[in-house]
C-alpha cells in the first residue's frame, strides 16, 4: 500500500523508490516512463492476475472461469477456437476437427450469454484474444452487457484487434489490410464514444516472439505496428490524446531474465517518444501499458514439471519489468490444454511472487544496475534501427507486404533451432540432462463430439430467432460496409438479432474480399 512502512524480514526499511546515490535521477511515473507508468507501481496495488482460458463449449469454459475467480484471479482472458478466430460457424466444413480445440467456440450472442453466465460484466475486466473477428466479438460483449443492465461507460477490458501481426507472424486474418485497418479504426472511434473505458487494441509482440523472433525484433516490430495504428487513427481525424489512452500492448516473456526486463523498460521509453512525436501531449496518452504472458514456445514436452520453474522465472522478469497484467502458462501446455491442477499452480505462481517474494515493495528495484541500464539502452538502439528501416519502407503495412518482417522472424527462428540442435543453446531435459520419459498420466483433451453439440445448438437458434430481422440487419451491414460510415453500430444490430458470427463475417467477406 502506498505510504505504508515496509521492512524486510530483518527489519530493514524498504524505500518506495531508490534514486541517488544509485545514479538514477528519473522517477517512476514521469516521462519517458522507463521506470514504470505509476509512481508507486505495485506498492499501490499488484498487477492484474489474468489467466487465459477457454475451451470446448461456452458452458464448459464458464465453469473454468468461475473456478479461476474462486481461486483469486482478478480478471478474465478468453481464448477462442480457430473457427471463431477466422469467422466460421461451427457447422462450416473448414471448422471440422477444430471446434473448441484451442479455445471456446462462439457462434452467436447465445454462446456469449452462456460464456459469462453468473458473471456481471460491470464488475470484472475481460481480455479477448481475437483479431480478424474482433469487431463481432466486441459487439457480442457489448450486447450482453446491455442485456445485463450494465453501464456501458463503466465496462472495461481489452480486445487484441491487432491484425498487422497476423499478416506478419500468426495467420488468422480474413480481409485484406485496407478494410482490416478500417475495421480497427471504426472500433477506435465507436468505443471512444460508447464504451470509453474499453482498451480498443492490444498491440501484440507475443505472437511475433512465438513465431521465432528475437527479443529485439519483438520490441521493434510491435512498436512499428503501434505507430501504424496511431497514424491510421490520426488519418481518421481522431484525437491522439483520447484514443492513445485506450491502446495497450501484449508482450512475451522468454527465458533470458535480464534481457526481458530491459525489453520492457526500453519499450516504455520508446513508446513515450513515439507518441510525443506524433502529437500526444497528455501523459496518459504517452504511457505504454502492457499485458505479459510467459513464453509458450519455451515450454517443453520433455520433463514438463521443469516448466513450473521456467514460468516462475519468466513471471518474475515480467513483474520486475513493470507489467500491468500477467498470464502464467500451465506446466503441461506443451502436451495439451492446461488441466485444472496446472492452471491453479500457474495462478499460485503469480500469488507467491506478489505476496511472498518482496519484489513488489519498491518501484523498479533493478534500476541503477550497470548491466540493466546498459542492456536497456542497447535494446532500444537495436530496436530503433529496425524501426528506422521499416519507416524508410513506408511503415509496417509496406514492410509486411514486402515480406520483410516475415523474413527477419524466419531467419531468427532458423538460427535458434540450429543453436538448439548444435547444443550451443541449452534446453534442460531436451538437449542436456536428458532422461527416459514416462508417458504423461494427465492430459486435457477436448472431445470431437463437441462439434455435434455446437451444431445442434446453432441450428436450433436459427429455427427460433426472427430470421427476417437477421436478414435485414445483414443487408444494412452490407450497405454500410460498401460506404464510409462507421460499421460498428450495424454489427451490433446484427449481433442483437442473433445473426451468427459466420453470417456477419461472410457479409463482410462479400464486400471486402479475403486476403491471399
Amino acid at each position: 500500500m502506498a505510504g505504508k512502512k515496509i521492512t524486510t524480514s530483518s527489519g530493514i526499511e524498504v524505500k518506495e523508490v531508490y534514486t541517488e546515490p544509485s545514479g538514477m535521477t528519473e522517477l517512476p511515473g514521469e516521462f519517458p516512463f522507463t521506470r514504470g507508468i505509476q509512481k508507486d507501481m505495485y506498492r499501490g496495488k499488484p498487477w492484474t492476475m489474468r489467466q487465459y482460458a477457454g475451451f470446448s463449449t461456452a458452458e464448459e469454459s464458464n465453469k473454468r472461469y468461475h473456478y479461476l475467480l474462486s481461486q483469486g484471479t482478478m480478471g478474465l482472458s478468453v481464448a477462442f477456437d480457430l473457427p471463431t478466430q477466422i469467422g466460421y460457424d461451427s457447422d462450416h466444413e473448414l471448422a471440422e476437427g477444430e471446434v473448441g480445440k484451442v479455445g471456446v467456440a462462439i457462434d452467436s450472442l447465445k454462446d456469449m450469454e452462456a460464456l459469462f453466465e453468473g458473471i456481471p460484466l460491470e464488475s470484472i475486466t475481460t481480455s479477448m484474444t481475437i483479431n480478424a473477428t474482433a469487431a463481432i466479438l466486441l459487439a457480442m460483449y457489448i450486447a450482453l452487457a446491455k442485456k445485463q443492465g450494465a453501464n456501458l461507460k463503466q465496462i472495461s477490458g481489452t480486445i487484441q484487434n491487432d491484425i498487422l501481426k497476423e499478416y506478419a507472424a500468426r495467420g488468422t486474418y480474413i480481409y485484406p489490410p485496407t478494410p482490416s485497418m478500417r475495421l480497427i479504426t471504426d472500433i477506435f472511434e465507436y468505443c471512444s464514444r460508447e464504451v470509453p473505458k474499453w482498451n480498443t487494441i492490444s498491440i501484440s509482440g507475443y505472437h511475433i516472439r512465438e513465431a521465432g523472433s528475437t527479443a529485439v525484433q519483438e520490441l521493434a516490430f510491435t512498436l512499428a505496428n503501434g505507430k501504424t495504428y496511431l497514424k491510421a487513427a490520426l488519418d481518421k481525424g481522431l484525437d491522439i490524446n483520447v484514443f492513445a489512452k485506450r491502446l495497450s500492448f501484449f508482450f512475451n516473456c522468454h527465458n533470458n531474465f535480464f534481457e526481458e526486463i530491459a525489453k520492457f523498460r526500453a519499450a516504455r521509453r520508446m513508446w513515450a517518444h513515439i507518441t510525443k512525436e506524433l502529437g500526444a501531449t497528455d501523459a496518459g496518452a504517452q504511457k505504454l501499458r502492457f499485458h505479459t504472458q510467459t513464453g509458450g514456445s519455451t515450454l517443453t514436452a520433455q520433463q514438463p514439471m521443469n516448466n513450473i520453474v521456467r514460468v516462475g522465472m519468466q513471471a518474475m522478469a515480467a513483474v520486475l519489468g513493470g507489467t500491468q497484467s500477467l498470464h502464467t502458462n500451465g506446466y503441461d501446455e506443451a502436451l495439451s490444454l492446461p488441466t485444472e491442477a496446472a492452471a491453479k499452480i500457474a495462478l499460485r505462481t503469480q500469488q507467491i511472487i506478489a505476496f511472498e517474494s518482496g519484489v513488489t515493495d519498491t518501484v523498479d528495484p533493478l534500476a541503477g544496475s550497470f548491466f540493466v541500464e546498459e542492456l536497456t539502452n542497447q535494446m532500444e538502439a537495436a530496436a530503433q534501427a529496425y524501426i528506422n528501416k521499416i519507416d524508410a519502407m513506408g511503415g509496417s503495412v509496406k514492410a509486411i507486404e514486402n515480406d520483410y518482417m516475415q523474413q527477419e522472424i524466419g531467419a531468427a527462428a532458423y538460427q535458434y533451432q540450429n543453436d538448439i540442435e548444435s547444443g550451443e543453446q541449452v534446453l534442460v531435459g531436451v538437449n542436456k540432462f536428458i532422461q527416459p520419459e514416462a508417458v504423461a498420466d494427465s492430459v486435457f483433451r477436448v472431445n470431437d463430439a463437441i462439434r455435434t453439440k455446437q451444431i445442434e445448438q446453432l441450428h436450433r437458434l436459427k429455427e427460433q430467432r426472427n430470421n427476417a430481422d437477421v436478414n435485414q440487419a445483414l443487408q444494412h451491414l452490407g450497405v454500410a460496409a460498401k460506404g464510409t460510415e462507421n460499421i460498428m453500430p450495424y454489427i451490433l444490430t446484427a449481433v442483437e438479432s442473433y445473426a451468427t458470427l459466420g453470417e456477419i463475417a461472410d457479409t463482410l467477406r462479400d464486400i471486402f474480399g479475403e486476403h491471399r
